[in-house]
């Protein structure tokens, strides 16, 4: 079904793949009649030359991109342009999209979601945007049909920013790489390894694009074979999907941790713009005669079969068919899984979701950039014709992606065969993928087509004694269990016929509701501010030295976002920084904020002009304990503040609130083993927090400890990577030395860190 190559592979005609190997270049030369040296093939992949085309530095090595548009969403566009603003925004350089789908509903905390809304219209104004209101679109459906093009980059700041399939590399960041691009500056990254996923055979009727996604994500993330790389789709079996079939799956390659995504396009692409009215934005885009991978994964599609994706990771995937006939074992394995993911803190159990040797699911949900498309929503209404989803608990929401979407099922008759069976048929929201919609009951289990399965991605609050969970699986099956009143079953179970339905692009939706300042800015317009919009608190730059306190310790083998910050109702409180920061790791260390607000005091004020040891009882005895062996260090020239220790934090979401809210309770930094993403990373960089790396193993500090960095600005400023760090032992009266590294950073990034943030960074170039 799916392989991965060791080690790399050269790909001929598009159509034969060789591994590297010592026979390789003799295979080349006899198939091609020519020599062909791996640095030249490697420049032959159809993502290396779209990199070349927006790189700006002249070394294809070190890479500064500039991106050709920008689209943010409801929870990211305000701290984005708030940060720009403080920077010294006039004018938005690129187009840039704001959309309105994540805090649409516009139900939690008074006015706050419409207020962001009215201040993106605003914006879009002032500064010459587009602003796509609430319930119109969710932002990638409305990235596919207006903003994609042939051998275009697009940056989103949100995680799952993949056009790939249109022939569009685009990749999901936190925010102040957005900013950086309002900015007129530019994407730092050295030249990614670049995969090759070769596609063959076609698609056996019952199997969506969510069942081939899931099943390569089940084999690539927990190897890292793919990880910060880009995904490049190839092979004949491309040819075998529709258009709709490879955007399902391209959209999930972000949980595979790859860095971007790219598909060969043809003429099934061409009519994918030709029907939105931009056939001119097709590019044809095939790998050169010869090209060469740093990897290959080879995906035989007529071998896969119905996925589900068990809480609580997309990765940890099985078929259906191996659930149904493995019940107790897999049910056991996932309820040992959530002892790690839960931390314990509430019983967990699925076993009474099995009746009479079946599975019975509580929920299920078609929704967002992933499950929301069109064909998945005609399969399933093709599959629940005539079928009743029952009156009992089971309950099935479907979200079409757009209103464009929305409008042609109605006029096919799909939309009627999905309502008549009980369901109920919503608006473009992303409120099911993050929590915020459609909140299942305690100790439910929801199936969804939709990205995410995290804990508490579907609403529920750990924290409150709630647990309900989530499995991913693909819109036709979701139908064929929905149309067995709840029973997990396999699409490929429906022996009815899916049908063909065209589709037709409404495009005066868009005309008469989206606003398009067509570049245009209005300086004379007022920016529009609700009281929940808050400004970036005042950060200072990296001291001298540091004293930083441990406040958190998490041992999970991966920690995501929505647990460095939660989603769900949360979002409405990503407008005010403070306010949000309130919320930080809440779900999986609640004594977090609480720690870090403490010893923040003394770092405020220090600032102040005062003594920390006035704010804070501690500093005085910690700072006597290091000047005994660093006579220089005092409250003048040493910082203080708190990091947290994470074994692989920083999965999941791009959302830049993981980083900002640890910074703006006096965050320094962050220490672990690795981290699970490029763009979790570089949230921290930008807000002037050190990534620091310690080697696996047991630790030289422990949760609550106080560590001391001596020289860090020094340090950091003349590039040394390797950083002598000191635990700090009051009652011993000792410090006990220990190594940290903080890893490859550009120029910029080192600057930033040195500046306090990006924001200060900016001020200052101004």
């Amino acid at each position: 079904m799916i392989q991965l190559m060791e080690g790399g592979a050269y790909l001929l005609h598009g159509t034969e793949v060789i591994p590297e190997g010592a026979e390789a270049a003799a295979q080349i030369k006899s198939k091609t009649g020519q020599e062909v040296s791996k640095k030249e093939a490697a420049q032959n992949t159809m993502a290396y030359g779209i990199l070349r085309e927006h790189n700006t530095s002249g070394n294809m090595d070190k890479l500064k991109i500039k991106f050709d548009k920008l689209t943010s969403h409801d929870i990211t566009f305000v701290g984005i342009i708030q940060t720009a603003r403080a920077s010294g925004l006039t004018k938005f350089p690129i187009p840039y999209v704001l959309t309105n789908c994540h805090n649409s509903l516009c139900a939690v905390g008074g006015t706050i979601n419409e207020d962001d809304h009215m201040f993106g219209l605003t914006c879009a104004k002032k500064y010459g945007g587009v602003y796509v209101p609430p319930h119109q679109a969710v932002i990638h459906q409305y990235a596919r049909e207006m903003l994609a093009g042939g051998g275009r980059m697009i940056l989103g700041s949100d995680s799952h920013t993949r056009y790939g399939a249109l022939g569009t590399m685009a990749m999901g960041e936190g925010g102040p790489e957005l900013v950086k691009q309002l900015l007129s500056q530019t994407y730092d990254i050295n030249m990614p390894g670049i995969v090759g996923v070769y596609l063959t055979g076609e698609p056996v009727k019952g199997v969506g694009p969510q069942d081939v996604a899931l099943a390569i994500i089940g084999a690539v993330f927990g190897n890292g074979y793919v990880k910060n790389k880009v995904m490049e789709f190839v092979g004949p079996g491309v040819s075998a999907l529709s258009a709709d079939f490879r955007i399902g799956i391209d959209v999930m390659t972000t949980e595979t941790t790859c860095l971007s995504s790219i598909w060969r396009t043809d003429e099934k692409i061409r009519e994918f713009y030709d029907v939105h009215g931009r056939v001119e934005e097709y590019r044809e885009l095939n790998p050169g005669e010869v090209a060469y991978y740093d990897g290959m994964i080879t995906v035989d599609l007529s071998k896969i079969r119905p996925m589900i994706a068990m809480p609580f990771h997309p990765s940890n995937t099985y078929t259906i068919d191996e659930v149904n006939a493995n019940l107790k074992d897999i049910l056991h394995d996932v309820e040992e899984r959530a002892k790690v993911s839960l931390d314990g803190a509430v019983p967990y159990s699925l076993q009474d979701k099995v009746s009479d040797g079946k599975f019975l699911v509580d929920q299920g949900i078609i929704a967002g950039c992933a499950g929301g498309g069109f064909e998945n929503i005609c399969a399933a209404a093709d599959i629940l014709r005539g079928s009743y989803i029952g009156a009992d608990g089971f309950t099935l929401s479907v979200y079409p992606a757009s209103m464009p979407v929305y409008m042609e099922l109605i006029r096919n008759g799909c939309a009627a065969a999905i309502l008549e069976t009980g369901a109920v048929l919503k608006t473009a929201f992303c409120g099911p993928c993050f929590g915020a919609g459609d909140t299942p009951a305690n100790n439910a289990f929801s199936i969804r087509h939709s990205t995410r399965n995290f804990p508490n991605r579907e609403g529920s609050k750990l924290q409150n004694g709630q647990i309900s969970s989530v499995a991913l699986m693909d819109a036709r099956s979701i139908a064929a269990t929905a149309a067995n009143k709840g029973v997990l079953t396999a699409a490929t179970e429906f022996d009815g016929e899916l049908h063909h339905y065209k589709y037709h692009f409404d495009a005066n939706i868009y005309k008469n509701r989206v606003f398009d300042s067509k570049g245009v800015a209005d300086e004379n317009v007022e920016i529009q501010f609700g009281p929940n919009i808050k400004d970036w608190p005042e950060m200072g730059a990296l001291p001298e030295n540091l004293v930083l306190r441990v406040v958190s310790e998490i041992h999970d083998p991966v920690t995501t976002t929505d647990e460095l910050i939660p989603s769900g109702e949360t979002s409405s409180y990503r407008s005010n920084p403070l306010g949000l920061a309130e919320f930080a790791l809440s779900r999986k260390d609640p004594e977090y904020v609480g720690r870090a607000k403490d010893i923040q005091k003394a770092e405020k004020a220090r600032m102040q002009g005062e003594h920390p040891c006035q704010a804070h009882p501690d500093v005085k005895p910690v700072m006597n304990v290091i000047k005994e062996r660093f006579g220089e260090a005092s409250h003048e020239n040493t910082g203080f503040g708190s990091t947290i220790f994470a074994v692989k934090p920083g999965d999941g979401s791009a959302r830049e609130q993981a980083a900002s809210c640890q910074k703006v309770l006096g965050g320094w930094a962050n220490i672990a083993n690795e981290y699970a993403t490029k763009r979790y990373r570089s949230n921290l960089i930008n807000w002037g927090m050190l990534p620091f790396l310690i080697e696996e193993g047991e630790l030289p500090f422990q949760n609550l400890d106080y560590l001391f960095f001596p020289g860090i600005r020094q340090a950091v400023a003349e590039k040394t990577d390797e950083i002598k760090a000191y635990k700090v032992s009051v009652e011993e009266n000792k410090l006990t030395e220990f190594t940290l590294r903080l890893g490859e950073l550009t120029d910029e990034e080192r600057q930033i860190i040195l500046k306090g943030c990006l924001i200060n960074y900016n001020r200052v170039a101004d």
